[in-house]
Parts: structure tokens; sequence; C-alpha cells
């Protein structure tokens, strides 16, 4: 069987920084949970991040592989350097997909860790920028396929070819 690799707020997981979540309705991932293809992660919590916490954006507008080169840093809205943790995170997450040969992820949108598309720019007052976040840049760099949640559909096709024999 196939596994997808799914950001934990996605399933209703209450593992947002606000102790929130964002679970995605749709068709495709629900009957994926239902068959347990399912991999839940949240690399916040895995890099050692509490709920709630404080939020938190790459600085500098810069995305996650500027984290990675060391010339960025994950700031979070009390000016703390969580970069650590969102490192630690990404290299569970990526131990995680391994462990279960997983080449495809759905991960939420906007976030540091997740984001694929984009992410915010550092300045904490709600500006979105083209980019992608820690973890989304590492899964990426080891070959991962990674989606955000409004592209569940192109990820099932992407499933659909990758399971034919």
């Amino acid at each position: 069987m196939a596994y997808i690799l799914v950001s934990s707020c996605l399933l209703g997981n209450p593992v947002r920084y606000d102790a929130s979540h964002k679970r995605s309705h749709h068709d495709t991932l629900q009957r994926w949970v239902a068959a347990g293809k399912v991999i839940a992660v949240c690399p916040e919590l895995a890099g050692g991040l509490p709920v709630p916490r404080p939020a938190a954006e790459i600085a500098q507008a810069a995305g996650g592989k500027a984290v990675w080169l060391r010339t960025a840093h994950v700031i979070d809205n009390h000016g703390e350097d969580v970069t650590p943790a969102f490192i630690s995170g990404a290299e569970a997450a990526l131990r995680l997909a391994q462990k279960f040969h997983i080449r495809i992820a759905i991960l939420k949108e906007g976030s540091p860790s997740c984001g694929s598309s984009h992410i915010y720019d550092g300045s904490f007052r709600g500006n979105k920028i083209a980019g992608q976040g820690v973890t989304t840049t590492l899964l990426r760099e080891a070959g991962m396929q990674v989606f955000s949640e409004d592209k569940i559909d192109e990820a099932a096709a992407l499933l659909l070819q990758l399971e034919q024999p």
C-alpha cells in the first residue's frame, strides 16, 4: 500500500500554533484516511514546539531553502529564534516519510514548515509571498512530491500513477 504524508492539522488535530486545526473535508482525503493510507505529521510538534505556541514566520521574506542554507531564521512573534525546532521537525518528517516509503505529501499551505507555494513574509502582517516552508523544502530535496490542501486532486492523480504495476 502506498502511504501519503499529511499535515496533522488537515486531519482535524488541534496542533496549530493557536491550538486550532484546519480540517480538510475533501472526499479523497477522507477515503485515504478510511483506507489507512494516511500518515499524520506536524513538523512543529515533532521539533519540540508546544501547543499553543507563538506564531512563527521565516524572517526577511525568505523561504525554507534560505533556512537550510543558514541565511534566514524562523522567528516567532515574540522575537525568539525557533529555527532549531523547525529544522528538527523537518528532519523528523523526512525520517517518517522514509520509514513508510512515502513519495507524496499533502501539507498545510502558508505554514513556515509546510507551505508549498506560499508562506508569510516574516513581518507578521499577514503578507503572503511565493515560497515554501522548511519541511517542504527538505522533503522536495529528498525527491518527494509535496502538494497543498488545495491540490489533493493532483496528488491523487499522481498516486494512481505511482500505484500502477
